[in-house]
This record gives structure tokens, C-alpha cells and sequence, in this order.
């Protein structure tokens, strides 16, 4: 019988899991930083995996079976797993970009959610910011919470409240979560976007979660595309995805896939995030 890892980390294996964080946040901002109309899918994918190649890292998406690129890129009423290829990105689209890096044996996951400009469409504009600020805020909310909450659920619950506040009526994805991240991407502890009975594990130092809201302007129900990967809603709504990687420990908390560890994100929640000794 194999041994049980523990979902807590040590303080060494903790400051391992900095320079992937790192690495996965620069590939993303070289992505927001290229995203037009008339690139395809696939360009946001290779600038992404030219950044994880410089940084001396690997593509933990690649490691996934079955699948061969560096980011997942899901546009409009796609909400996750998006496949890059020949999509080409039109003005007013509403687009979601999951990347992750391997470095040295640890990862790094992080989402982000860009609308790209429509100067003829304001409203529609308008309303797929409104979709991703929003889902923005849960994620803070949750990522707050996590920094002084006692159990996992409570993270859950604060990213759903906070999505309740807005008054929009969105939904929130049940069948796609968040996860613990160390040795493996996706790892335990499961990380819910709503409110559940069991509160699950406690937060304590050494406790690395990949915090990720997957928000939609509708009905929450969706399915799986053809290609066997891409998560569309039912009803034809758009989706908005963020993600961070997050560590507790004795210092505090720290986002591991912010460049400023979640110094702006946080400070709204009077949280002070602490760099990792």
C-alpha cells in the first residue's frame, strides 16, 4: 500500500513553490499583453509557451494525457478547457486563459479573463467586463477568506457571497473546481465555488490551493464539446475563469501566481500578504 501524501507542505517545499507561481503569472501577462482581434487561439498559446521555455520551466498542461499545449483558451459561451487552434479572436469577444508551469518538481496554475476591445459594441463590452470583474472579485473574496478562515469550505462560501452581492444572477459551475497544487497540479484538497456542508480540511500553514471561480451570465449547466475537452454552458452564455495559486504560511499568506503576491487584490480586505521566508 502506497503512503498518503500530506496536503501540507513543508516550509522548504513551500519556497519551492515560488518560482513556478512566478513563471505561470509572466506567461500570462505575456498573453494579456498580445491578445487582439485577428490572432488565433493558438498565438495566445505559443506566446505563453515561449515564456514557460525562456523561464527554464515545462508546461504541467502538457503532462495532462491527451493533451499537447501550454494554456486551455475558451472564448464567450466557452467557460473552460478551451483547445488553441485556428479560432480567430473577434472585437468584443470575452476570452479565458488557464496556464501553468513545472519548475524544478513544483507547479504553478493560474487563470485570467481579458475582453478584447469592441469600440462598436459598448454594451456588450460592458456587460462581459461586468462578467469578469465579477468573477475577479469571488476570487479575492475567496483568497481573503483563506487568509483567515479555519477550514477550506469557508472559501467557498465567500466566493459564492460575493457573487451574490453583485445582484447580476450569475451562475457558478458545480461540476469543475478548485484543487490543492504541489508535487502535481491538480492535487487535494477539492476547493468549492459555493457554499457545501462538510467545511472539509483546515487551513494551516503549509496548505497551497489553486483557487479558481468559474462564473456564467445564465444557467450553470454545460457540456463537454465534441473535441472532448471544451466546457460550453447550455444556454449559450458567456464564461468568465480566474485562478490563483495560494500559500498559507507562518508568515501568512502568500498568491503565488501574483507578481506582487496579492498586495492589490487583498488590500480591498484589509489583507497584507507576506512573502514566503
Amino acid at each position: 500500500m502506497g503512503l498518503r501524501r500530506s496536503i501540507y507542505k513543508t516550509p522548504a517545499q513551500l519556497r519551492g513553490m515560488v518560482e513556478p507561481g512566478r513563471i505561470t503569472a509572466a506567461a500570462l501577462d505575456a498573453v494579456r499583453a498580445v491578445i487582439a482581434p485577428g490572432l488565433t487561439t493558438l498565438d495566445l498559446d505559443a506566446a505563453a509557451a515561449e515564456v514557460v521555455r525562456a523561464r527554464g520551466a515545462e508546461s504541467n498542461f502538457q503532462m495532462v494525457r491527451g493533451y499537447r499545449h501550454t494554456t486551455c483558451v475558451s472564448v464567450n459561451e466557452q467557460v473552460v478547457h478551451g483547445i488553441p487552434g485556428g479560432r480567430v479572436l473577434e472585437p468584443g469577444d470575452i476570452v479565458s486563459i488557464d496556464a501553468g508551469a513545472q519548475f524544478q518538481g513544483w507547479n504553478g496554475d493560474s487563470a485570467i479573463t481579458v475582453v478584447v476591445p469592441d469600440p462598436s459594441r459598448p454594451d456588450l463590452v460592458a456587460a462581459r467586463e461586468r462578467l469578469s470583474s465579477v468573477t475577479e472579485a469571488s476570487l479575492w473574496a475567496g483568497i481573503a477568506a483563506m487568509a483567515t478562515a479555519r477550514r477550506v469550505g469557508e472559501i467557498g462560501a465567500a466566493v459564492q457571497a460575493s457573487i451574490e452581492a453583485s445582484g447580476e444572477g450569475y451562475g457558478i459551475l458545480r461540476d469543475y473546481v478548485g484543487h490543492g497544487i504541489g508535487r502535481k497540479m491538480h492535487e487535494g484538497p477539492t476547493v468549492f465555488n459555493y457554499r457545501t456542508p462538510d467545511l472539509g480540511p483546515e487551513i494551516k500553514p503549509g496548505l497551497c490551493l489553486a483557487i479558481e471561480p468559474m462564473v456564467v451570465g445564465g444557467s450553470h449547466d454545460t457540456f463537454v464539446e465534441d473535441d472532448d475537452w471544451t466546457v460550453s454552458t447550455v444556454d449559450g452564455t458567456d464564461g468568465s475563469h480566474w485562478e490563483h495559486s495560494v500559500a498559507v504560511h507562518a508568515g501568512g499568506i502568500w498568491v503565488l501566481t501574483a507578481a506582487d503576491g496579492g498586495a492589490a487584490g487583498l488590500a480591498p480586505f484589509g489583507v497584507t500578504p507576506t512573502p514566503i521566508a
